[in-house]
């Protein structure tokens, strides 16, 4: 029987194709579709900005109805044209105090002239595309500028929880607050007490009932049993009033000074801008943690969302109602309701418009002293402990303090203005701010240079390399991640003078390599640094010239291809880039910690081609030994004469470099590095560490591989693991004759003496012992390697298990039987550690964790086991961001 369909007679009766014969016809007119999950999340954010869009209008004093026409315009026009779809805009906190100042000043009418006007300038700079631009202010200056934003709304809200009205600065708030003190309203409090009360409790609600009962969005249920309590019992207060829509005030001509008019324009562009930019990459962080979503809606383009949300400005000032920008509340919420496109957003608009509409009876018997209470909430929640704690961190309090209390005092623009003139300044100190020291040492000569080596240290440096008398050996240690021309040259030039009268020099820093007679010739990509020397005589850079992030790439120092003469001069050949980094190639972290300054995901090649070593006949290659090694030749420089004799050869004995580059002593030049490079910034914590003793929190037990390193996929330190390395990393079966004592006893050790707090067992992906697992066969005749490996045999036997799951990785399968094999030996790995007595006592008394680990080496990527019970699944760890 013929596998094709037979062919169709024509038919003469068939009408005619209404479309072209080379596309296809036209389908059904497509409808426009919600899914279930935007309009779930479009209800929940519809319950959130219902009272905060009243509140806020309550705050700034603005009729209540513009509070509902901003959550309108801002969820239907920014929603719609905005390039963040998840984002959620309306009327803004951030934005109380600047249209509260406007209103003062110039009147409800002017203000939405005013508003119109800001969504102009937006639309402008959305044009120009400089979306960018704003997000280079100081996160020190936006956090100190919603805080100040945050303590003036609630020292302002608060006079009406008390039952008054407030004044139109803080300071005569401050005045005023001891008289109204003395006259509080027994009503207002009772009832923003009790808002104040169901705002804070609801959310920590516990049980299954707590968890049901948390759908419900806290400001709703405050605002909603605040008014029901006031209603039941009879109290008398202010309560909403909204007016017929026929007489809502909308925007006329702007009337006021010309300067103060294009303050107020800019002073709102800024804070709308800065706050919907800023929200936007708040949202993008959120919708990355969640799964498959960032696929669909894709990443923010910031210039559109400046469109849009000038868009909204221009329509909500239009159309009488406050200034419109992002907001970080109902954004997350929407996020966190499931939301998967801008249709939830719209939805929202949509339902604000509804209530506004339907809803007037309902709206009116809210309390006032129950919105100003939701609003000093969130005026107090501005003011973070998290971000106070990362500005002091990052040595930026001095900014976020001018910045607080100058938009607290002054105003919005003057704190703003007050706290970029203080982050420049902050700047400049620790730019110009150079701290150089000299002292001797068993008759060697230390200089120390620590910070940004200026021009306007160089008159210092001079002072203190002439210290150094003639003759004698010196060590300049460079300490910071910049130089420039004017100090280089007087570095060089004494460096020059010291040798030509006999001394001996060693430089160290970042950058090495240093020549003796060119002047530094431009490098692309680098600045300058110095050339080649060009006649015989002089001494050619020798050694290995190595970037610091080169012994992540298949790292192997190419030998010298010039000798130097025999007659030439013990001084160092290092060398410095003036306009770079003439620090070390390692650096101390945040918190202190040692750690390599490396990126690996860095694969620009920053520098001159020549420079680097290429895998090749000669060059490294993935088998050569060497090739993958973090460790040596990190800095790169040929080395000085530290001895002070007067030739080099090749060959010599003693030269770290000379060994190294000839292929066979690699160890050596990668510890001559350290003791140059690294050693100086480690030596203060090592110290610590071997006065105090170590004191790890983690046992970490792994492969003895050596792709597999573990201070660097785990960014630890000195004395913060302590790990033990095997091959496949195995834990012997506790209590049997022909167990391993020397794991368990550093099991025993690392859980009883040390006390450490967690133990993970950590395999790879590419074992080669999981590898001879699959492939061994069985022989009368051990080598020691297969009787180490017999201790894999129970995670063979597991994963042939047709009765048990297979361990997996989230979201894809294993690739192959090796892989299979490695998370299955992960996971029994670890039921043999918690059958070991020291770790199962540990564990029962609660004061013990075990942690399944899985390292991929060509994803570099980390997976952690999260299954529980019979289900083993390898979870991915990704990339978070740390300060949030």
């Amino acid at each position: 029987m013929s596998a094709c369909a037979p062919t169709r007679a024509a038919d003469p009766n068939r009408p005619p194709r209404v479309h072209p014969p080379h596309s296809p016809p036209s389908g059904p007119h497509r409808r426009f579709r919600v899914a279930g999950a935007d309009v779930s999340a479009s209800i929940a954010v519809f319950l959130i900005a219902l009272p905060l869009s009243l509140g806020i209008a309550l705050a700034t004093g603005a009729p209540l109805q513009a509070g509902l026409v901003a959550a309108a315009v801002g969820g239907i026009v920014a929603g719609r044209l905005g390039g963040c779809p998840l984002q959620v805009s309306g009327p803004a906190a951030g934005l109380t105090v600047v249209t509260a100042d406007l209103i003062h000043r110039y009147g409800w009418r002017t203000t939405c002239a005013i508003t119109v006007l800001a969504g102009l300038a937006q639309l402008g700079l959305g044009c120009l595309r400089v979306a960018r631009t704003a997000l280079a202010v100081s996160p020190a200056i936006v956090h100190g500028m919603l805080a100040g934003i945050g303590v003036t709304i609630a020292v302002a809200q608060l006079h009406i929880v008390l039952g008054g009205t407030p004044q139109s600065s803080v300071l005569a708030n401050l005045r005023a607050l001891p008289a109204q003190l003395a006259g509080l309203q027994p009503a207002s409090v009772t009832v923003s007490a009790l808002t104040l009360t169901l705002l804070l409790l609801w959310p920590r609600v516990p049980g299954r009932a707590g968890r049901l009962l948390r759908t419900i969005p806290a400001p709703l249920v405050a605002v909603a049993g605040a008014t029901t309590a006031a209603s039941l019992a009879g109290l008398t207060l202010p309560r909403v009033d909204l007016p017929s829509w026929s007489s809502h005030a909308l925007a006329g001509l702007p009337e006021g000074p010309v300067l103060g008019l294009t303050a107020a324009v800019l002073t709102t562009t800024l804070v709308c801008s800065v706050q919907s930019l800023l929200g936007a990459v708040a949202v993008d962080k959120l919708a990355a943690a969640r799964p498959g979503l960032t696929v669909r809606v894709g990443r923010s383009d910031l210039d559109r969302e400046l469109l849009g949300q000038g868009a909204a400005n221009v329509v909500s000032g239009a159309l009488g109602g406050l200034p419109v920008a992002g907001v970080a509340v109902r954004s997350s919420a929407n996020v966190k309701a499931g939301a998967v496109s801008r249709n939830s957003t719209m939805l929202h608009g949509v339902l604000v418009v509804i209530a506004a509409l339907l809803m007037v009876p309902i709206l009116e018997c809210i309390p006032l002293a129950a919105l100003a209470a939701l609003v000093m909430a969130v005026g107090i929640q501005m003011v973070s402990l998290h971000h106070i704690r990362t500005v002091t961190r990052h040595r930026e309090v001095l900014v976020y303090a001018v910045t607080t209390l100058g938009v607290v005092v002054f105003g919005v623009l003057e704190g703003v203005t007050l706290g970029i003139a203080v982050a420049v300044a902050v700047a400049m100190q620790r730019l110009a701010h150079t701290r150089i020291t000299h002292e001797e040492k068993e008759g060697v000569h230390h200089v120390h240079v620590r910070g940004q080596l200026t021009f306007l240290a160089v008159p210092r440096l001079s002072r203190a390399l002439h210290l150094v008398p003639h003759s004698a050996h010196a060590v300049v240690e460079l300490d910071g991640s910049f130089m420039d021309h004017a100090a280089y040259e007087s570095l060089q030039d004494w460096h020059n003078t010291h040798t030509a009268q006999g001394g001996t020099a060693d430089i160290t820093g970042r950058r090495t390599g240093l020549s003796d007679s060119e002047p530094p010739t431009p490098r692309p990509g680098l600045g300058t640094e110095p050339a080649a020397p060009s006649t015989a005589a002089s001494t050619p850079s020798v050694g290995c010239r190595c970037r610091p992030w080169t012994p992540w790439r298949n790292h192997q120092c190419e030998p010298p291809r010039t000798a130097p003469p025999s007659g030439a001069s013990g001084a160092s050949d290092t060398s410095l880039t003036p306009g770079a980094h003439p620090g070390t190639s390692d650096a101390l972290d945040e918190s202190g910690t040692p750690g390599a300054s490396v990126d690996p995901g860095d694969q620009g090649d920053q520098g001159d081609p020549g420079d680097r070593s290429r895998p090749g006949p000669n060059g490294p290659g993935p088998n050569r030994p060497g090739a993958s090694r973090p460790g040596a030749g990190r800095s790169g420089a040929s080395r000085s004469a530290a001895s002070g004799s007067g030739s080099r050869t090749p060959g010599a004995s003693g030269d770290a470099d000379t060994i190294g580059a000839s292929g066979g002593h690699q160890l050596a030049r990668g510890i001559s590095a350290f003791q140059r490079n690294t050693a100086p910034l480690v030596r203060g914590e090592l110290a610590r560490l071997a006065r105090e003793g170590q004191r790890p929190s983690q046992l970490f037990l792994t492969c003895a591989d050596s792709r597999l390193v573990t201070s660097m996929i785990t960014s630890s330190g000195p004395g913060d693991l302590f790990v033990v390395r095997n091959v496949g990393n195995l834990v012997p079966p506790s209590g049997e004759e022909s167990g391993d004592d020397s794991v368990a006893a550093a099991i025993e050790y690392a859980v009883d003496v040390l006390g450490v707090r967690s133990v993970t067992v950590c395999g790879h992906s590419g074992c080669g012992a999981m590898q001879a697992l699959l492939n061994s066969e069985p022989t009368g005749a051990r080598t020691p390697l297969q009787r180490w490996l017999r201790h894999g045999l129970p995670s063979l036997e597991r994963m042939a298990d047709d009765g048990r799951p297979w361990a997996r990785l989230a979201g894809r399968a294993p690739a192959d039987a090796i892989e299979q094999l490695c998370l299955t030996n992960v996971v029994q790995q670890l039921e043999h550690l918690s059958a070991h007595p020291s770790v199962a006592r540990a564990v029962r008394e609660g004061e013990l964790e075990l942690h399944g680990m899985y390292f991929h080496v060509g994803e570099a990527q980390a997976y952690l086991l999260a299954g529980t019970g019979e289900e083993h699944v390898f979870d991915h760890v990704g990339v978070t961001d740390l300060s949030a």
